[in-house]
């Protein structure tokens, strides 16, 4: 079953819970899923990597959003967003620890060939390919320049 699929049938099982915060969520998830579908040049059906890569958006919003809420003493709507970020979360892939990602990396490094910092942008091509969904780029980034600073 698709992300897609599974997120309409939550929605279907969240309105007859009436559980009307977690269903704006979902419909934040199937509105993004629309509109990546009739973006141009897009399929019919979304890919899994395209589905991940929406929510991770999604996720990303939401906790940026929370940020500028909390920094402005709206901790009502920073609380609302942090929520739908967490449900939305729901449908990603367990996130990987930090140390897994500096094993990962430390494996496309060596995949690659890399000598130093300048090649931070094939590993950061690789290393996001293999991570995708599994851990947030930033992250990746972080322990990819780390990594190659020290060789």
């Amino acid at each position: 079953m698709s992300l897609y699929q599974k997120v309409e049938n939550d929605i279907k099982a969240a309105m007859l819970a009436k559980e009307k915060e977690k269903l704006e969520a979902l419909r934040a998830i199937k509105a993004a899923f629309l509109l990546a579908k009739t973006e141009k040049g897009a399929s019919e059906t979304l890919s899994e990597d395209v589905e991940l890569k929406v929510i991770q958006k999604l996720v990303k919003q939401r906790k940026e959003s929370a940020e500028l809420y909390k920094s402005n003493g709206r901790n009502d709507l920073s609380d609302k967003e942090l929520f739908e970020a967490e449900v939305i979360a729901t449908y990603l892939p367990a996130q990987l620890s930090e140390a897994e990602i500096e094993a990962e990396v430390r494996k496309v490094v060596e995949a690659v060939g890399a000598k130093g910092p300048q090649d931070m942008g094939k590993v950061m091509g690789m290393a996001n390919k293999q991570l995708s969904g599994k851990a947030e780029s930033r992250v990746v980034a972080q322990k990819v320049k780390e990594i190659l600073a020290s060789l």
